[in-house]
């Protein structure tokens, strides 16, 4: 199946991008004090002039040694105590910190599940995860499932599977959720404690200033309440521990200002956040466009998940090979029309929680834009365009099999109805970097292949 020749739609660039944000370190440096060697010459100069018989002169010294003890101690450990402050502390108090913050997050688990790639799975209780810390959730206990936007069919199935259920067996009990648990070593590769789990900001309209690039497909102009994509999974290269590549759902409410209001939900490479380049399920959310609200997965109180059988941030498996097999991943978020709040589901049909409508602004009643894509951070950290893929790492006219996909892009009206999308844009920041096709059959609906290499020839 290899759709060509589909043109690109550089007008309507809504997206938007973050910048970098970059600690300095001042190091306080003792001023030295005379005190010591004034109070020793006075003393020298005393006894010296007390008398000229060598047997008097005993008695002095003796107590001027007596004296040098008394004053030069203090003085050694006064400038140890500068030392340990100067070298040792500071970081000690930041890893006192971090596990302050350690425990906040990674709950008591019943039990821990070890994954072939290194992570530990923690089935934590359900009324005792992150979400409840929240001072509006407090005591409160997850919902019930929602119905489902009408015209909703499971029209894949589902070939994937999390590595940490990789021998069948594994799972969590019923009243628990999975968590992957957060290490040192996670938020020690974070520019900072505060920023750990958060996306770069600020946010601006022109979404290439600060290296974030996209290729995307969007609407806008309506009331939309929904999103439904299945998203090709691949394994794209990072080749920076400070950038990533992500494939996902946007749903976005607000303008691009400080006021954004986002729900993002899909896949990404991410070697600063998971420490390795596997592609893992992930969400977002914010309601002050990545200011001080919100977080990936489950890094800080919000999101409430349901279900025990997926793991926020954990690695999907398999991923699709070019020229090989693919594999996709179903993605749905939709507003329940009941309560109001936000619900994901994943894969073949499983609901993983919700984002309470409490926590947003414009998203508590709506959203105005909705996108589909990928999107890469370029740092250009050796002086030119990064080599970091977006997708497959090829580009969409190469197509199936080998260009990655989206396929049965869907929104969700007010009236809770699943329909195809209307007035499409598309977006590609730097086509010559990674591009994006789009097109319409009986079998994908609306889909689209995007992705590229990064630099090449033609992106320097």
């Amino acid at each position: 199946m290899d759709m060509k020749g589909y043109s690109v739609d550089h007008r309507n660039k809504p997206l938007f991008a973050a910048s970098k944000l970059t600690t300095t370190t001042t190091k306080q440096q003792q001023q030295p004090t005379t005190t010591t060697h004034t109070i020793i010459h006075s003393l020298k100069f005393s006894s010296s002039s007390s008398s000229s018989s060598s047997i008097p002169m005993l008695l002095p010294y003796s107590l001027v040694l007596l004296l040098l003890l008394v004053i030069l101690v203090p003085s050694v450990h006064s400038n140890n105590h500068i030392a340990t402050n100067n070298n040792t502390f500071t970081p000690f108090l930041r890893l006192k910190r971090i596990r302050e913050h350690l425990s906040k997050i990674n709950k008591p688990p019943l039990k821990t599940i070890q994954s072939p790639d290194g992570d530990l799975i923690d089935c934590v209780l359900s009324h005792q995860q992150p979400a409840f810390d929240h001072p509006s959730l407090k005591g409160q206990k997850p919902l019930d499932p929602p119905e489902r936007p009408k015209g909703y069919g499971q029209n894949n199935e589902s070939f994937f599977h999390q590595l940490w259920t990789h021998s069948g067996n594994e799972s969590c009990p019923q009243g628990t959720i999975p968590i992957r648990r957060t290490t040192e070593k996670d938020i020690l590769r974070s520019s900072s404690i505060r920023r750990f789990g958060r996306k770069p900001r600020p946010i601006r309209r022109d979404s290439t200033a600060s290296g974030h690039e996209h290729a995307v497909v969007f609407v806008n102009g309506e009331e939309y309440y929904g999103a439904k994509a299945s998203i090709n999974v691949w394994a794209p290269a990072v080749t920076d521990q400070y950038e990533f590549s992500l494939s996902q759902i946007w749903v976005i409410g607000g303008s691009f200002d400080n006021n954004l209001n986002t729900i993002e939900a899909g896949w990404q490479v991410s070697p600063e956040l998971y420490g390795d380049n596997y592609p893992r399920f992930f969400t977002y959310w914010t309601t002050d466009a990545y200011q001080t609200t919100g977080c990936y997965n489950l890094l800080c109180s919000g999101f409430v998940q349901t279900n025990n059988r997926i793991a926020i941030g954990a690695a999907i498996n398999p991923r699709s090979a070019y020229n090989g097999r693919q594999f996709d991943i179903g993605i749905m978020v939709w507003k329940d029309p009941k309560h109001g709040h936000w619900w994901l589901e994943f894969g073949g049909g499983l609901l993983v929680g919700y984002w309470p409508a409490m926590l947003f602004s414009h998203l508590r009643s709506h959203a105005n834009m909705v996108q589909f894509g990928g999107e890469i951070v370029n740092s250009r950290s050796r002086g030119y365009h990064t080599g970091t893929q977006m997708g497959s790492g090829h580009f969409a006219e190469e197509g199936f099999r080998k260009a990655a996909y989206f396929r049965n892009l869907q929104v969700v009206d007010w009236d809770n109805n699943l329909l195809p999308l209307s007035n499409i844009h598309l977006l590609a920041d730097h086509s010559n970097c990674y591009d994006i096709r789009e097109g319409t059959n009986h079998v994908w609906g609306t889909y689209f292949y995007y992705g590229g290499p990064g630099r090449n020839v033609r992106c320097p």
